[in-house]
């Protein structure tokens, strides 16, 4: 019976953090080719190029939201330096333009608020 006890541990123990990372994060890209964050009841996609920052918002089913009605601010860290973007409502997403290349995956915030004036925040590490 103790042998029993112990794989059972063992395999929740194995298992348990597998899981809970599969629940908070997300593995690979997103639809535009980005990385996906949680922010708040939405999940984010960040994708940058150049100067551009492009962020498309998701429900819990992955499925895009319309951007109208949303703003949004990406702090993203560049050299050291933070470079805040403002993003504004284009097309089927948020979008913004650096005063500086961001290169293609900056580690940064971005920080949006929905229509009904709840805001949110994703890290990008």
């Amino acid at each position: 019976m103790p042998i029993r006890k112990i794989l059972t541990a063992g395999a929740l123990a194995l298992a348990l953090p597998l899981c809970a990372r599969h629940a908070c994060a997300h593995d690979g890209t997103g639809h535009n080719g980005g990385r996906i964050a949680d922010a708040g009841p939405y999940h984010i996609e960040l994708v940058t190029k150049d100067r551009t920052v492009e962020v498309t918002i998701y429900d819990a089913k992955e499925t895009a939201l319309s951007p109208a009605g949303f703003k949004g601010t990406a702090i993203l860290v560049v050299g050291g330096k933070p470079a805040r973007v403002v993003l504004t409502p284009k097309a089927a997403r948020l979008t913004g333009e650096a005063e500086v290349v961001l290169g293609a995956n900056p580690k940064g915030v971005v920080q949006i608020t929905g229509p009904d004036g709840a805001a949110a925040s994703g890290k990008f590490n």
